[in-house]
């Protein structure tokens, strides 16, 4: 994964309705007394603590690609930074927790199945992903990529890279494990101006943003934040954002 997919300052704009999904997908992990926890794909590492107070006799380790997003990472958990695609256990896990970052991995059913394998028996995988890439924040930025921008930005125009529900469940439930597979939209209630502009630049635009000079992200901004307003209006109590997400929750 690219180390500078995330945007951390621009990431945390919107913690509280990045983190919800988070609290909903551990809510449903039936683990008791965990003795190692992983939280793959990290981030900041705040929700990574929050694991240490879900499980307080656990040890909780984060991983993450990306050294800015884990160089203030809070006390309690220990860190690394590592690809998810890389990294190996030194002892089977008893929880390992994916929160948003399976998106950015092609092919990860495959990587699923080793994630099962590096579990301890009777252990618990959980993991959730943007299920909202044919809503119009995504749609908008595809679109833009194949116009005059198609030469630089054409192969990143992909359709979504997440499977559905079904075929996590089908996948994981081959493998032996008990398997709870959901979706949820949340419609966040945004704050402030070009809200959809500014969530979206924390993540989808990030790959897009990296490869263009300072006056060609502006253009490409400008372009893309004129279309987000109209697909996404501005009322008197914020912005309206529907986000569908895939839950899943696999036991070994």
């Amino acid at each position: 994964m690219d180390h500078d997919i995330w945007d951390p300052a621009i990431y945390r704009a919107y913690a509280g309705e990045r983190s919800r999904p988070f609290f909903d997908l551990v809510a449903r992990v039936g683990a008791e007394t965990p003795e190692y926890v992983v939280d793959l794909g990290c981030g900041s590492g705040e929700l990574t603590a929050s694991l240490c107070r879900r499980w307080p006799a656990a040890a909780v380790h984060g991983v993450d690609s990306s050294p800015a997003m884990i160089e203030d990472a809070p006390a309690g958990p220990t860190f690394e930074v590592a690809d998810v695609r890389d990294w190996r256990p030194a002892r089977p896990v008893d929880v390992i927790v994916s929160n948003a970052v399976l998106q950015w991995v092609p092919g990860h059913l495959d990587l699923l199945e080793r994630w099962i394998g590096d579990l301890a028996e009777g252990g618990w995988l959980a993991f959730q992903v943007p299920g909202n890439f044919g809503s119009p924040s995504h749609s908008i930025i595809r679109e833009l990529c194949r116009t005059e921008w198609r030469d630089r930005l054409g192969d990143l125009a992909q359709r979504a890279p997440v499977a559905e529900p079904v075929e996590y469940l089908s996948r994981l439930a081959a493998l032996g494990c008990a398997v709870d597979a959901w979706e949820t939209t949340y419609v966040h209630v945004l704050q402030g101006e070009d809200a959809a502009l500014t969530w979206v630049r924390g993540t989808a635009l990030r790959p897009i943003l990296d490869r263009l000079s300072a006056g060609e992200q502006e253009a490409f901004l400008a372009e893309c934040g004129r279309r987000l307003r109209e697909a996404y209006p501005r009322e008197p109590y914020g912005t309206a954002f529907p986000f569908r997400r895939i839950f899943v929750v696999a036991h070994k």
